[in-house]
């Protein structure tokens, strides 16, 4: 065996185990989320029959207290719904099975990272999550503080946390970034095309990376801008972490497609967030109190962890193919 796939092979098992756990913390956290809603008082006078118009969302405009039948448990359920649609999809394809396509890193010390989309949600939430806490501690360090807006209520913030992926993703994702990558690489104009580019651009054939690296630079600038530049938004100290974010989102994007970096800004907001809400409603203790519980924490070492490795893997691996490819010449 070559000595790149023994050194591979030496993180393949820790590397496949917390992805693998990363995955099933990633599935329970739909019913945890629907416990949360259905089955807890987190939102104290506000439960999951409260009309989604009467939100302040809404206000201003001609749907607010408008005599629509859709409770925010009507809501919770539509997203459900379709975050479970994605998820499966991620899980199945594009091309094999999740487990099935980890199982060369075990065996042979290499996998392909665009034989799955779980992979690359499980590496690259790691990597965001481990990314942003040295952002954090850098930022604290020079104090820097990140604080969140202030929520009007628990369950209507669990509620908005949970669209926004949804609304970000489309906006600065398949928007900003999708339509103009398509505009600068496309040699086809037909819809069929557009939509498949919109949702997979790997299947554009950019010749320039530069241009497009650049795009995503941008729009990831974009994205951390939107995060701090309206009333009621995160302090100025989410600029960076929110940057880096939409850069990171967006070259998940650009490798992997929609799936990906829908999954992986979803992991972000409503996986945090159902399990700090379910440790709040369980301890009866506030958001912020759980948000220091043990096994949040736990959780946040295990992702750190999984960053570590998913870095270590990806540096290895170009190392070693560029190796492989200098000996050839």
């Amino acid at each position: 065996m070559p000595r790149s796939n023994k050194l591979l092979q030496a993180f393949g098992i820790p590397y496949t185990a917390l992805l693998s756990v990363i995955f099933g913390l990633l599935l329970v956290s739909f019913p945890v989320g629907i416990f949360v809603v259905f089955e807890s008082n987190i939102g104290g006078d506000i439960n999951y029959e409260f009309p989604v118009t009467h939100l302040a969302l809404f206000e201003n405009t001609s749907l607010y207290e408008a005599p629509v039948d859709l409770s925010l448990g009507d809501a919770f359920v539509v997203l459900w719904s379709f975050y479970a649609i994605i998820f499966t999809i991620a899980i199945l394809g594009p091309k094999q099975g999740f487990f099935k396509s980890i199982s060369p890193l075990i065996s042979f010390g290499k996998y392909d990272p665009k034989s799955n989309y779980m992979i690359g949600v499980t590496k690259w939430i790691s990597i965001l999550i481990l990314i942003s806490a040295l952002i954090t501690f850098t930022q604290e360090k020079f104090g820097i503080v990140t604080v969140p807006p202030l929520g009007e209520n628990d369950l209507v913030q669990f509620f908005y946390v949970t669209l926004a992926p949804l609304i970000e993703e489309v906006g600065f994702r398949l928007i900003l970034l999708g339509i103009p990558l398509f505009a600068l690489y496309s040699r086809k104009s037909s819809l069929k095309y557009f939509i498949k580019c919109l949702w997979t651009p790997n299947s554009l054939d950019i010749f320039d990376s530069k241009k497009a690296i650049f795009l995503i630079v941008f729009v990831g600038m974009l994205f951390g801008f939107s995060h701090i530049a309206f009333g009621d938004s995160w302090s100025e100290g989410k600029f960076a972490q929110a940057t880096v974010g939409g850069i990171i989102l967006g070259w998940v994007y650009l490798k992997y497609g929609f799936v990906a970096s829908l999954l992986i800004h979803w992991a972000t907001n409503y996986f945090v967030f159902s399990y700090g809400n379910f440790l709040s409603q369980i301890n009866y203790v506030s958001l912020e109190e759980a948000f220091s519980h043990s096994l949040m924490s736990t959780l946040e070492i295990l992702f750190l962890a999984a960053g570590l490795l998913s870095i270590s893997v990806l540096v290895l691996a170009r190392f070693y193919s560029k190796k492989e490819s200098a000996l050839k010449i």
